[in-house]
């Protein structure tokens, strides 16, 4: 479902920061099946995968071993991250700190990233922005029918919560057969300001945002909002 993602580009972008400050060990939050986690470790990462779904760790560790690369995977709220040394980058993509469910979570977060950090590590993060959330999703209806499944997925947003809840159908082949998968999924649209606050609260330094994909600052239609900010000491 997710086929039409550039993962290559997207991995070189992130790239582009971890090489400022010669990052070496690089964990990946909120991994899902690791493919960003494996392009990062095919640039020359040293690479720690987490993510609290079982079943994607497990897809993810399997396209590791199909690849010959060993690397860990390792199931962790992302609000609780627990590491057995500190990293010099941590990263989420795609998505990841949207499905934080407000503030408190948020702050959560970013505190565990920062415990789990070097000093002079940075934080990289991507986010959909309030725009898409409320104005690209909302109350759109999508589907994609194949031979091996079928989707339909619908979403809401409500703008006194800044929620946008995604409703998906999921019809997989199995054997002759069909089965049906339901889920719903929350993201929460954060502001711009929100995340800058609650970073310079946790202590983070050098905060920057841009449009991302690109090294331009975010406008206000910009549909997702790259940061990437720094834990004080170090060499940087």
């Amino acid at each position: 479902m997710m086929h039409d993602v550039d993962y290559d580009a997207w991995a070189s972008y992130i790239d582009s920061f971890l090489r400022e400050c010669k990052s070496k060990t690089v964990l990946d939050c909120a991994c899902g099946t690791g493919n960003i986690t494996l392009r990062l470790a095919q640039l020359g990462y040293a690479m720690t995968g987490s993510d609290l779904s079982e079943e994607m760790l497990f897809i993810a560790q399997e396209k590791a071993r199909a690849l010959g690369r060993c690397i860990p995977f390792v199931q962790q709220d992302m609000r609780k991250l627990r590491l057995h040394k500190p990293v010099d980058a941590i990263v989420c993509a795609c998505d990841g700190v949207n499905y934080l469910r407000g503030k408190s979570d948020l702050s959560a977060f970013l505190r565990a990233a920062w415990q789990a950090l070097k000093p002079g590590g940075l934080l990289v993060f991507d986010l959909s922005s309030v725009y898409k959330l409320a104005h690209i999703l909302s109350d759109k209806q999508y589907f994609e029918d194949n031979d091996d499944y079928t989707y339909l997925w619908y979403n809401s947003y409500d703008p006194a919560a800044r929620d946008c809840e995604l409703t998906l159908s999921v019809f997989a082949r199995e054997g002759e057969v069909y089965r049906r998968y339901d889920e719903v999924q929350v993201q929460h649209a954060f502001t711009q300001g929100e995340i800058e606050t609650a970073l310079l609260a946790c202590g983070f330094v050098d905060i920057r945002a841009y449009a991302a994909f690109t090294s331009e600052a975010p406008g206000a239609e910009t549909e997702r909002v790259q940061f990437v900010c720094r834990k004080e000491g170090g060499n940087g």
